[in-house]
């Protein structure tokens, strides 16, 4: 059987490199852990600033100047969580939201035309073979 690590390393290289290509076109300045803050701000409602550090795995400082990119390039808005004042809520702006719908257009464009030549039970398999791969690294 061949070396899984191997074969996540080559996979984890070239989608990395897909990404970073695709961030390009959306955005000059929007590099691939911009692109990896906008995601997850998307994907919760009013997150906290703490909470989408801990989620990409930044720590606080650094992400504090990463938002402050975001902030400048007109992608997100920063503001004080009314119930503590401590804490900073992130929220994309309208100029965020249509960026990364482009940026997710040009992955899903490019990686649909990388899997073409596939089947449809090849492309389920893979499928589900990642959705499983995912469960069990999260498990463990």
């Amino acid at each position: 059987m061949e070396d899984v690590r191997d074969l996540l390393q080559n996979l984890s290289r070239k989608y990395e490199t897909l990404q970073k290509n695709s961030c390009r076109l959306v955005e000059e300045d929007l590099t691939l852990a911009l692109s990896h803050i906008l995601y997850e701000i998307s994907k919760h409602s009013e997150p906290s600033m703490q909470y989408i550090a801990d989620n990409v795995g930044v720590d606080i400082t650094t992400f504090s100047r990463q938002v402050k990119s975001l902030i400048r390039m007109g992608l997100v808005v920063k503001r004080v969580n009314p119930n503590d004042k401590r804490i900073f809520i992130l929220q994309l702006t309208e100029k965020g939201v249509h960026s990364l719908s482009h940026l997710n257009t040009i992955l899903s464009t490019r990686l649909n035309q990388n899997i073409e030549g596939l089947s449809e039970f090849e492309k389920n398999t893979i499928m589900q073979a990642l959705k499983i791969l995912t469960k069990a690294i999260t498990h463990k």
